[in-house]
């Protein structure tokens, strides 16, 4: 009989999704295809195919693993079903059937979790950056507050911190703060962090006690990898020879040394004559077509980073905002799932697990019920 857990709970459903049970077989035949080719001895013969094998076993194992145990607690119920019939066991067998539905019924909601589409950027370092908005003298107070709060939850993650550029105010705090943090899912954690916090506040440049609204916005960009090695391919280049212009003595104008290289897909046209060899050049000027293809692909990567910070942080405007900081009433507010903490002295010292973790189960829950449609 299948050594499932003895534990009193009421029936659950032995089927799972067809739609689910198929993607777990296929991953389960990958799996068992990545076992054979790992194992093969060619298979360290491209480095870069090796790693990537590697990593795709990696993200598949744990799923595979589950789905293993999965299987293992259905032939339990299976198991025990057979012994039904006899008198003497049929307690037992019961109490089987039901340990064995209820650890299918909680294998089959982490294999759902593990199925999620995963969000390729969760690993990454991150840049953090912060700016006064609406509020004048106490927007960038208040945006030197939140920059203390998140050093510190950072130092809670053991995460390193590293100020990149900063714009201090006259009377304290900052009117643009720009943080790299690098540690392991610093993405993952911070990531919902990005749009506009406003507080509400007695200044302390107040001498009527009146409460003050101010904001800030925060925008989260993942760090993007370094642009890599550029490869060129032959089949998109055009080269051509010509005769050197200007001075170079009779050889140069006896012999078709100068290259001219197009990269087709860019346009990029790079030209070289400064060497006697037609080898020398054509080398040159891959070099240089190279440089360029880099360049261009790191403005395109700033582009499309200026683009996302552009979309996260908005106006800066007070109605802008996903979290509102009302210190008089010692009370946090995140409107996007509607919670309020009263912990306003700990959330502004770090402590933003519980904010974190309840912004973090409404994105999964979200997409939960997004897997749930595609696969109803």
């Amino acid at each position: 009989m299948a050594a499932c857990a003895r534990r009193r709970a009421e029936p659950f459903p032995i089927a799972m999704k067809k739609s689910i049970s198929d993607k777990l077989e296929h991953l389960s035949r990958r799996l068992a295809e990545l076992d054979l080719l790992l194992a093969s001895e060619t298979a360290t013969k491209d480095m870069d195919a090796y790693r990537k094998l590697t990593r795709e076993h990696a993200e598949i194992a744990p799923v595979a693993a589950l789905f293993a145990a999965w299987r293992k607690a259905e032939e339990g119920v299976q198991s025990a079903q057979a012994m039904l019939a006899d008198a003497e066991m049929k307690d037992l067998a019961e109490e089987e059937i039901r340990a064995c539905r209820e650890e299918m019924a909680r294998l089959e909601d982490e294999l759902q979790r593990a199925l999620l589409p995963r969000d390729p950027n969760d690993d990454r370092n991150l840049f953090l950056e912060i700016r006064a908005g609406t509020g004048g003298d106490e927007s960038a107070l208040f945006a030197g507050d939140l920059f203390r709060m998140y050093v510190r939850y950072a130092e809670r993650q053991r995460w390193k911190v590293e100020v990149i550029s900063q714009n201090p105010s006259d009377l304290g705090g900052y009117k643009e703060v720009i943080l790299r943090i690098v540690g392991q899912g610093a993405y993952s954690k911070l990531k919902f962090e990005s749009g506009g916090h406003r507080v509400q506040r007695v200044p302390a440049t107040e001498t009527q006690g009146r409460i003050h609204t101010s904001a800030c916005t925060v925008a989260v960009l993942p760090e993007a990898d370094e642009v890599a090695d550029v490869v060129i391919n032959p089949a998109e280049l055009r080269i051509d020879t010509y005769r050197a212009s200007g001075a170079g003595g009779q050889h140069v104008n006896k012999t078709d040394s100068a290259v001219r290289v197009t990269h087709l897909p860019t346009g990029i046209v790079v030209e070289c004559q400064d060497d006697r060899s037609q080898h020398k050049n054509k080398a040159q000027a891959l070099s240089v077509l190279a440089a360029r293809i880099k360049d261009q692909q790191t403005r395109a990567q700033q582009a499309q980073i200026a683009s996302t910070r552009k979309s996260l942080v908005g106006s800066g405007d007070r109605s802008e905002r996903i979290r509102t900081y009302n210190f008089p009433q010692g009370r946090i507010t995140d409107h996007r799932i509607n919670l309020t903490l009263y912990k306003i002295d700990a959330i502004m010292d770090g402590d933003l697990d519980e904010l974190i973790g309840a912004l973090s189960a409404e994105h999964q829950a979200e997409l939960l019920a997004a897997l749930s449609e595609e696969t109803a």
